[in-house]
């Protein structure tokens, strides 16, 4: 494993170790700098906000919403047909001279020029985000209310065509992001925007800066040979997670909407030789950048001739996505002990690609911390699927946690060794942290020492946060190592269901005197099963627990309060995916629109919903609804 002993134990890595080979660094270096730094690191910086929205936004009621919206300035709201563009990407890197969408290698480029080409046949508006819509500042005339239930739909006749890239948008430049990455541990070249095609970068009145991505609008340079489009069903998860993930409080793409193409798309989901026809769908993501680690890696592999542009990115994404980076001066003391016998100190004041590196590798150790914490796992955590920014991205065989099983994969293609299985997660995000920061190394940008120092912060930053989020989890005043790892053995042991169990953690009383007979009473919902043995194990173990309570004097009230702030009543599992999925397939979108308002509330009780948050189903444990492909 990539990542010291420490980090692996709290995790409970029972998994097989991950077997690969570092193509640049070498990552031992990790776990000598670990102990030999003196100094701890802090960055004074000004962090940005990825995302606007207050997720408990999505709770205001009808009246609060449209008081806000008559708040905004007129000259701030925008229709979809007249936005703020800036296209700064277009403006400032390298072109693909060649304007065509042929699958190709693309040279010396960061983006190809390219169109929406999917075919459409009257395009239907399935579902759309009203936080979204509220971010990127629409006007309220393109919005219609309806109080019950609650909904927001846009009026605007053309919306579908303007979002299934039917009708151009005014003002938009629509290009491909070339890019490249490691898939599974293995260089695998170039990659780049198969079939997502990124429409222009708004900018709103506050000065922030989002993209909008159609996701299936059709072929690009970068679509080697498949055929650029999206199916409704891989639409509906994408948007789904996008809008679940924010709401869970995880840094997250975006979806603004979602439409059918109104065409068929043929698709093998199994890989197993039987395609078959499925409904086309776009989905529209929303970021402030989606620019990935694979952006960077595709020009350093290509040789002393493109190394430039590595530089020219790292520019451009400091110039506007960490602008407090640029600002950066000495009277900041960014600066580290290496640790060597030469007492060398590097000081990142005086280089700015290595402050900048390292606040990548904090935010991706933070997004990672923020997975384990919910039980999600990725399923596809190649190089070319890691943000930047630390968002949450491409959202494809992905899954959150049932019954706990730190083995998990969602995805069928990763099962011969779960490479990116849920207890994997941490020691993948500091390999691909380790690739980022060699690519920067590679083009002069910044030496070894401060490379190991990225991949330092990285495993600092998220044994700190993942012990945080742990310690609310339970609700306890400090972190207990051994009560939380006891904790996560009896859970793994016995498979019970993680989101539920931490949800009624909170109904447990900090009393010494309840009776033996009594002390599971609040947790039987979710331990199942279990023999005479087992349960003399839980019963241990909810007896440590009660006395850490003791020791923290916190009423029962606060704690539940808290602890039900952090660990979500719902989540978006699986087989609730399908449930809708079946439903649109056959034209009817009411689930899929419910299911969103269901999971935007996350933390909330919301009386009526209570279905959305039992056990799956035996139905739910068929291929294709517990375990997908990469397929789409």
């Amino acid at each position: 494993m990539l990542m010291s002993h420490t980090c692996i134990s709290l995790l409970h890595t029972v998994t097989p170790p991950v077997s690969h080979s570092l193509t640049y660094l070498n990552l031992s270096a990790v776990l000598l700098l670990r102990r030999q730094l003196h100094r701890p690191f802090t960055f004074r910086r000004r962090p940005i906000s990825v995302s606007a929205m207050d997720t408990s936004s999505s709770s205001a009621s009808v009246d609060q919403l449209s008081a806000d919206l008559k708040n905004h300035s007129l000259c701030n709201l925008k229709k979809v047909d007249n936005f703020d563009w800036d296209h700064s990407l277009v403006r400032e890197l390298p072109a693909d001279p060649r304007l065509d969408n042929m699958p190709r290698q693309v040279f010396h480029a960061c983006y190809t020029k390219v169109s929406p080409s999917a075919e459409v046949d009257n395009p239907q508006l399935v579902v759309w985000s009203e936080s979204v819509a509220q971010n990127l500042e629409l006007d309220p005339k393109e919005l219609v209310f309806y109080p019950v239930p609650y909904e927001i739909r846009f009026e605007q006749p053309d919306f579908p065509l303007f979002f299934s890239g039917a009708s151009p948008l005014p003002g938009s430049s629509s290009y491909a992001q070339c890019y490249g990455g490691h898939q599974f541990g293995m260089w695998a070249g170039q990659l780049g925007d198969g079939r997502a095609i990124t429409l222009g970068e708004l900018l709103t009145s506050k000065k922030q800066r989002w993209e909008l991505q159609l996701k299936g609008a059709g072929k690009t340079p970068y679509s080697r040979f498949a055929d650029g489009l999206a199916v409704l069903r891989s639409s509906i998860r994408e948007f789904l997670c996008s809008e679940a993930m924010h709401s869970l409080g995880i840094p997250s793409t975006r979806a603004l909407c979602l439409v059918t193409t109104g065409k068929f798309v043929t698709r093998d989901m199994f890989y197993d030789g039987n395609p078959k026809e499925e409904p086309g769908a776009i989905v529209c993501r929303v970021a402030p950048s989606f620019l990935r680690f694979g952006s960077y890696q595709i020009h350093a592999s290509r040789g002393k001739e493109d190394l430039d542009i590595v530089r020219r990115l790292a520019d451009y994404a400091i110039r506007h996505h960490f602008p407090h980076i640029e600002n950066m001066n000495k009277s900041e003391s960014l600066s580290f002990d290496t640790g060597k016998e030469d007492q060398s100190v590097v000081d990142l004041t005086s280089n700015k690609y290595a402050a900048w590196a390292v606040e990548v590798a904090e935010r991706t150790a933070s997004l990672v911390a923020g997975w384990q914490g919910v039980g999600f796992t990725h399923g596809v955590l190649n190089t070319d699927n890691m943000s930047i920014l630390g968002l949450s991205i491409d959202y494809g065989p992905f899954g959150f946690l049932d019954a706990f099983d730190p083995s998990f994969t969602p995805n069928t293609t990763d099962l011969p060794g779960r490479r990116y299985c849920f207890a994997n997660q941490p020691d993948i995000g500091l390999w691909n942290i380790a690739q980022f920061a060699a690519t920067l190394q590679a083009a002069k940008l910044f030496e070894e020492k401060e490379a190991n120092y990225v991949m330092e912060r990285y495993g600092t930053k998220f044994m700190d946060e993942y012990q945080a989020i742990m310690t609310k989890k339970l609700g306890l005043a400090k972190y207990n190592k051994d009560l939380i790892s006891k904790l996560l053995n009896n859970m793994a042991v016995d498979k019970v269901d993680y989101t539920n169990f931490f949800r009624l953690l909170s109904n447990v009383k900090a009393d010494p005197n309840t009776p033996d007979a009594k002390l599971l009473t609040p947790l039987k919902a979710v331990l199942l099963d279990i023999g005479q043995e087992r349960r003399e194990a839980w019963t241990s173990w909810v007896k440590s627990y009660i006395q850490e309570l003791v020791s923290s004097e916190v009423s029962d009230e606060e704690r539940k309060t808290g602890m039900n702030a952090v660990n979500p009543k719902y989540i978006l599992r699986n087989y609730l995916c399908q449930s809708a999925i079946d439903a649109a397939e056959q034209g009817d979108f009411e689930e899929v629109r419910r299911l969103l308002k269901v999971m935007e509330r996350p933390y909330d009780e919301q009386p009526g919903m209570e279905k959305y948050a039992r056990l799956p189903p035996a139905w739910a444990y068929r291929p294709g609804v517990c375990m997908l492909s990469c397929s789409s």
